[in-house]
């Protein structure tokens, strides 16, 4: 084993990389600065000339106790981009991009012969503080036989200064029937419970603080006609006298959402997507039988759904304000609204505020109008739209992307560069964003949810989306396994906190001269540095400004 020619290579979380390709340089990861309380991950990159079983990664460093290693899977890719797109991407050919943050085989792992493959190495240093100081990080491959067959150093250096707590508020829908069909569970069974208590704890570690919470069966990418599996919180009885509510489960779920950090609920959308037309599925119990009693078939500017949100509203208001969460819910009308929907819209927003008017409405759309009526209070902007917004001094302002934001913005689809998917932290800092919203945590439908996927198969939603769009997360034997879409994501968060901590500091006139002061033209969701090299090198200037200070 020792004459099998291998090479290895450091290299930072922005790199992905590919079999078929030499590693970039610019990657390349000597030496990195992190604050306190904060998570920096690096990859170990190697190749092999022959095919190497039972490969094994050891690291040697003071910091060994906060370190996890994981292996870069590779996940298949048949739409990869739409064919118009601008050209900033590592392919837009359909095959193996690197993505899920696999856990390590007890056996060790396999080097492809002539094929690059990596290793993921996180620290986490938000539960085990150190010492500010210079940490070596000592790199060895092992071969099955245990001989050496490469070696790496890095420099890590701690600084005395702290990130501080994150203030965006973030939501990547969560699809809880998503998680009942995969691992074949009854819906809200003790099994399903901890399962979503898995994924939450998941999401909330990777900086996702406002859950998604199902009322009744979210009304989201769901085919005209055609109804997903039921995951209804609220538990409804109807009779001659009108309508009961029970909230028991409803109760649970923000108990396991408190358990696990989550600091904001977002109530399911109460009309159904793209237009406010229809009401969504609600099941209730009537004469003894659990049936559905509005869904499509119910118009939802109709007397008969009006008098159901008249119930039912008031009833939720006292629950909310009972377990103490009045500053911490916000409501959803319709998602993705066009202009062709704004009377259905209005209608459907007048009717939510006759009582819900001191709750935040918020939704993903694209157009003003809907601002500029007052029918939302806190728009999300699809960030290829925002600037008229910014332009407007629009207030409150979120912003989210998904499938159509694939020219010129950031995303974080499977074939754009990393740095496209981080770059959004200074963006969201220098427009002063209140929130991200994604719809994508756990989506494994094909789009429509016409039918389940098995996501480390079929990335794209089945053909439908780019992949890396419809989730973040993998459906692991044990729980959720982590992309590197996720985990980079969160480095954004970080660089967004260093940046608002920087401001403490010196001022937000200074911090945006800063970020802007390399640059031909200002920063911009649609102008913005493509050299992974900046943001490395940005976030390192800050940081020891930050330590300086």
């Amino acid at each position: 084993m020792s004459d099998e020619k291998f090479e290895l290579r450091c290299l930072n979380s922005l790199a992905k990389v590919i079999a078929h390709q030499e590693p970039d340089s610019r990657y390349t990861l000597e030496r990195a600065t992190v604050l306190k309380g904060e998570v920096f991950s690096f990859q170990v990159a190697y190749r092999s000339e022959q095919l190497v079983k039972g490969l094994r990664l050891e690291i040697a460093s003071p910091l060994t106790g906060n370190l996890a290693i994981r292996k870069v899977g590779l996940a298949p890719s048949e739409l990869t981009l739409y064919g118009d797109h601008d050209g900033y991407v590592l392919s837009d050919q359909p095959g193996l991009y690197p993505d899920p943050l696999l856990p390590l085989k007890g056996g060790g792992e396999i080097a492809l012969p002539k094929c690059w493959g990596a290793f993921w190495v996180t620290l986490d240093l938000r539960e085990h503080a150190q010492p500010e100081g210079l940490y070596p990080i000592e790199v060895t491959l092992l071969a099955s036989d245990g001989v050496q067959v490469g070696s790496q150093r890095i420099q890590l250096q701690i600084l005395s200064a702290s990130l501080p707590k994150q203030k965006l508020i973030r939501t990547e829908w969560f699809h809880t029937d998503c998680l009942a069909n995969h691992y074949q569970l009854d819906v809200f069974s003790e099994e399903h419970w901890r399962r979503i208590e898995q994924y939450v704890q998941t999401a909330v570690k990777q900086g996702v603080n406002m859950l998604l919470t199902p009322l009744f069966t979210p009304p989201l990418d769901t085919e005209v006609g055609g109804e997903r599996t039921t995951v209804q919180l609220v538990e409804v009885e109807r009779d001659e006298s009108g309508y009961q509510f029970d909230f028991t489960l409803l109760e649970r779920w923000i108990a396991l959402g408190e358990r696990c950090g989550v600091q904001y609920y977002e109530f399911s959308h109460l009309f159904t997507q793209w237009g406010a037309q229809f009401a969504p599925k609600i099941m209730a119990t009537e004469q003894g039988q659990l049936k559905r009693i509005f869904g499509w078939e119910t118009d939802a500017s109709g007397d008969t759904y009006g008098k159901f949100l008249e119930a039912l509203l008031p009833e939720l208001d006292r629950f909310i304000q009972e377990q103490g969460l009045g500053d911490r819910v916000f409501f959803h009308v319709s998602d993705e609204p066009s202009l062709n929907n704004l009377e259905s819209y209005r209608t459907a927003s007048i009717r939510l505020r006759q009582f819900l008017g001191n709750y935040p409405t918020f939704d993903a759309l694209s157009d003003y109008e809907f601002y500029a009526h007052g029918l939302i209070n806190t728009p999300v902007v699809a960030n290829n739209h925002i600037d008229e917004f910014i332009s407007r001094g629009v207030d409150n302002l979120w912003t989210y992307y998904c499938c159509a934001q694939y020219q010129q913005v950031s995303n974080r689809f499977f074939v754009f560069p990393s740095e496209r998917n981080r770059i959004i932290g200074y963006q969201l800092y220098k427009f002063n964003i209140k929130g991200f919203l994604h719809w994508g945590y756990n989506f494994w439908y094909s789009q429509y949810a016409r039918k389940m996927l098995n996501p480390f198969v079929q990335t794209d939603a089945d053909r439908a989306f780019p992949s890396g769009d419809a989730f973040l997360v993998y459906p692991g034997e044990e729980g959720p396994i982590e992309s590197i879409r996720m985990v980079v994501f969160y480095e954004a968060l970080q660089d967004l906190r260093a940046l608002e901590s920087l401001e403490s500091l010196i001022g937000r006139e200074s911090t945006i001269t800063l970020i802007e002061e390399d640059l031909a033209t200002p920063l911009t969701f649609s102008e913005y540095p493509h050299d992974p090299e900046w943001i490395i090198k940005k976030r390192e200037k800050i940081n020891l400004l930050i330590a300086s200070r």
